[in-house]
Formats: C-alpha cells, structure tokens, sequence
C-alpha cells in the first residue's frame, strides 16, 4: 500500500447544501488521523470561468489553460497531489456545476496527442504520474440510476486521468456519523490500495416505444457549446431544427453560454424551455459528460421545474458530439441527459450520439458540407420526422449518426498531425509535450 503523502480536496458543494458538511466533517477528520498533508479548496469561492472548448490548452499554451484565473491553481495542485477528492451532490448522476467547470480545465494535464487505453482513444499522458482519484457524492435517499452513472461517470475519469486507482462513494441523507466515518474510512483504505474499482455497468439508457402520435407544435433548442453559432452542437441542432421547422414545428434556438450572466435572459429561458413541447440539448462532450455550464443551467431548469410543474407533457432530446472516433464515448454523458429528463419531469425521447464531430463537421452548416455528411444528415432527417410526429427517435437515426468514420489507427495519424499544423500558428510546434507543472 502506497504512502498517501499530499491529499488536495476539491469541494464540488455549496454553502446552503446540508448534506456536504458531514462528509466534509469526516473526511477532515479521517485525513487528520492519517496525518496527511491537505490542500483544500472550496470550489463556489473560486474565480473559475468556463471552458472555452478552444484547445489553446494543447496548441497556444500546452498544458496550460489560456485563462488565467483559479483553474490553474486547481490544475498545478492537482497534478502535484498524491490523492485528489472531489466532493459533490450527485447532480442527474454527474458532478454538480460547480466542480464540473473546474474538471472540465483538467484536459490540458493529458496531451493532444492519441493513445489506445481499454479499446478506445483517448489522450496521452502529458506526466510520469498522476493522482489516485476518490470522488465522494451525496443523495437525499437512494437512487440506483443516479448511482450507476455517478459510478460509471468517476470510473471513466479515471481512465481518461490515468489514476492510478479510482474510488467512488455515496452518502445519502440522514446517514448516520459514525456510518459516514466509517464508509470514509474504507474508501480511503482502497484509494492507498493498487487495485481499481471494478468498472460499474452505466444503467440502460431506454427510449419509450412510440405512443399515440400527435403533432408537435413548437420546439427549443439549447445550444451547449462556448462557440456558439460556430460550433459542432449549434450545426447539428441547427439541421435537426430546420427539418422540424419544414414540418410547421415552431421553433426556437437559445444558445446556453448567453445566458449565464443575466438572469433576464435566464428567465426567459427557463420560461420557453416550460412552454414548449420538444426541448433538444446539443453539446459537446467534456471530459466524459456534459460542460459544466450546461449542468449549471440544467440545475436551473430542474430547480424551477419544481416550482412549476409543467402543465402539458414535453419530450427531452438530446445530441452529443465528441472529437474521439467512438460514438460511444457520449455513453455516459447521454445517460445524464435522460436522468435529468426523468428528474425534472420530461419525457425522454431519445438521444443521438456522433464520434469525431470536430474531424468531420468543424462547426460548419451541415448543408456545406460534403458526402461524408450524408448519414449525419439523414440521421437527423429521420429523427425529426419522428419527433415531429409526437415520437421519440427510433433506432436507425441513432445507428446512422453513431456509425464509426475513421479506423483508430488512422485518426491517431491524423490527429498528430491536425495538432501539429495548428500549433505552427502559435510556434508551439515543438513544445506540446511541455510539463508546466511538473516539480522539480
């Protein structure tokens, strides 16, 4: 068992939240014991901005976020750490706002460059070594679906950080403290320990079978990605949304990051997504789930939703991207979406999952491009005549959008080389395996 020597803490939870103070409480204690040394840090009291999805971090300032504010000083601890905790609500079965925005500044930890890890690509190592991961979430009571997925969602990180053991837990409310103390215990006994938690099966995502059709009469689209009308998620929403529109569906497009700063317009928001009949979230994946300014705004959404239950029945779909070959990399995030559609009361009428969307798409209409736009497109064509018919998305548009493009060994060619010539534009060519972290 490995000597755990520097432990950093990354509180996920806000000040008003009930359930983080006796597992924060415990957790201290435990550490205390250990007579580690703790660097911990509050995450709602950090000056944190979203993810910019501009990869500046790999080609501009490699393996430093281009913003500088508090991400770096989370980044630099953490790669400097023994042990990292991420403390968080369980939030639709993923981190809350809070600590996603700051997990999402982590990606310039790996390196732009491909790697085969688990059957899948994923990103190099950027470092010699990295941080054991233990992730504490909390439940006001028992929740197999959201379990699951927190599970999974933490297991995932784990591979995509190359920990070197990988530990989740979960507290529900009214927990006993001596129960707290203990569970703490044990998931901090196994995080010293060599072995990984087995990986935990994420729970099925099912697409209700078409009921009685009807005719959708109006439908928003929530554009989650920073780059707004220039982004992959706002050129398959766009699509999606144009052949509704053909079908007499009102239609309605709101482009998330717009409306973090203003509560007028995230008012406005809140209230289009209650009148419509269909709302369609767009997005780009963000290490393994959604951007953690999208969770912020669907945390609105359930949070209002609540005081005001919808009045008529509405649909939740969903489309996520990712620049990895493999559709299914979206798995988990698409898993979130539909518990957030069953938390906050929506429907769910199903997902569409594209890998290597950054590769073929590039944000740019998708009536510009060329053939191999062709299945995206005819995806997106049978999904909106099913959902303009009052339907959830059937099976051959989700097939067709997760159909696979490019070989791993050739994308892996490719990649090397797109990061390459990109970064001849900052002359940063030769310095992308640069270690701005790394101690002495």
């Amino acid at each position: 068992m490995e000597v755990i020597m520097k432990t950093l803490i990354l509180d996920g939870s806000i000040h008003s939240d009930p359930l983080a103070t006796p597992v924060r409480d415990a957790l201290l204690s435990a550490l205390h014991v250990d007579g580690v040394d703790v660097e911990y840090m509050r995450l709602s009291e950090m000056n944190i901005a979203p993810c910019q999805g501009d990869f500046f971090c790999w080609i501009r300032t490699p393996g430093q976020c281009a913003i500088d504010d508090d991400n770096r000083a989370v980044t630099q601890a953490l790669i400097q750490s023994d042990l990292v905790i991420y403390l968080t609500p369980v939030t639709f079965g993923g981190y809350s706002a809070e600590l996603k925005r700051a997990v999402d500044h982590l990606i310039p930890l790996v390196s732009p460059f491909f790697a085969m890890e688990k059957g899948e690509i994923h990103h190099q190592r950027r470092y010699r070594r990295y941080p054991r991961l233990m992730v504490i979430g909390w439940l006001p009571q028992p929740d197999e679906a959201s379990e699951g997925i927190f599970h999974h969602l933490v297991y995932r990180n784990g591979i995509n950080m190359y920990a070197p053991s990988v530990v989740s837990g979960v507290v529900y409310a009214g927990t006993d403290e001596a129960d707290i103390h203990r569970a703490i215990r044990g998931w901090l006994d196994a995080a010293q320990g060599s072995k990984r938690q087995p990986e935990a099966a994420l729970p099925a995502v099912e697409t209700p079978a078409a009921a009685a059709s009807y005719a959708l009469q109006s439908a928003v689209l929530l554009v989650g990605s920073p780059r707004g009308k220039t982004s992959t998620s706002n050129a398959l929403g766009s699509y999606l949304f144009e052949q509704l529109a053909a079908r007499g569906v009102q239609t309605e497009t709101i482009r998330l990051y717009t409306v973090l700063k203003s509560e007028q317009n995230m008012q406005a928001l809140l209230e289009a997504v209650s009148a419509a009949g269909l709302v369609t979230l767009a997005f780009p994946l963000y290490v393994d789930a959604l951007p953690g300014a999208v969770v912020q705004v669907l945390e609105k959404i359930a949070a209002y939703r609540r005081e005001n239950p919808p009045d008529h029945p509405q649909q939740l779909a969903a489309i996520a991207n990712c620049g990895f070959p493999e559709a299914a990399q979206n798995d988990t995030a698409l898993a979130i979406c539909h518990n957030f559609s069953r938390l906050a009361g929506f429907e769910w009428a199903g997902g569409l999952s594209l890998g290597g969307g950054e590769g073929i798409v590039h944000g740019t209409p998708l009536g510009e491009l060329d053939g191999r736009a062709t299945p995206i497109k005819a995806s997106l064509e049978l999904a909106a005549h099913a959902l303009a018919a009052g339907e959830p998305i059937p099976a051959q548009p989700v097939a067709l959008m997760s159909r696979k493009v490019i070989p791993a060994w050739l994308y892996r060619i490719m990649g090397a080389y797109g990061w390459k010539q990109q970064a001849k534009g900052y002359g940063t060519q030769k310095k992308l395996n640069e270690q701005p972290y790394r101690q002495a």
